[in-house]
């Protein structure tokens, strides 16, 4: 008679997503025996004084889409390039990027009109895509900057954050990030400057 070896089923998971139990069955979630997991995304910031750091986040982002996670990329202050929420452009068939439609970089909290209008209808698509739950992972650019410059209202970003689908990742980067994001955020990564 052949000994019969037991084998009970693991779950890998990533250092920086939380897992939860929970009796809901969803696609993004594991099953062991009655009880299911689900995969909690995790709110990343990346913090750079030089407004410079975008390189290393559209990487990650990059990758995350190449292994079949459709992702979003929004530029929030980034302009000179018409690239409003109606003209998105396409990186392979899992990664859309959006910029401000305007002719310049926001780096005063004074906006004219037309600009204004563009930002607020940028950061309205962004609201809806992210609450579509359409995207596994949201890179959000220069948010932190946005809202110390007084453009998006801070309660509204994290009103966003705490209702967004429960497996969706989201990664702010900017220059300085709020208190209040730094409280929740489960992965900060600063780059610094060391003279």
């Amino acid at each position: 008679m052949v000994p019969q070896l037991e084998v009970s089923p693991t779950l890998e998971i990533s250092p920086t997503l939380e897992v939860s139990p929970t009796l809901e069955v969803s696609p993004s979630s594991r099953s062991h025996g009655s009880v299911s997991y689900l995969i909690r995304g995790a709110l990343h910031l990346f913090i750079n004084p030089h407004r410079s750091f975008f390189t290393t986040v559209i990487a990650q982002a990059m990758r995350v889409a190449g292994q079949g996670t459709p992702v979003l990329v929004v530029q929030l202050l980034k302009g000179g390039i018409d690239r409003g929420p109606d003209r998105p452009m396409q990186l392979g068939s899992n990664l859309k990027w959006l910029r401000c439609g305007i002719d310049r970089c926001i780096d005063t909290p004074h906006l004219e009109p037309d600009e204004k209008v563009a930002l607020d209808r940028l950061w309205q698509f962004t609201q809806d895509a992210i609450q579509s739950g359409e995207y596994g992972l949201v890179v959000l650019d220069e948010l932190g900057l946005a809202i110390k410059l007084g453009l998006i209202a801070e309660s509204e970003v994290l009103d966003l954050l705490e209702h967004r689908p429960p497996s969706m990742d989201v990664a702010i980067t900017g220059p300085e990030m709020p208190e209040s994001l730094l409280d929740i955020a489960q992965q900060i990564t600063q780059l610094r400057d060391v003279s």
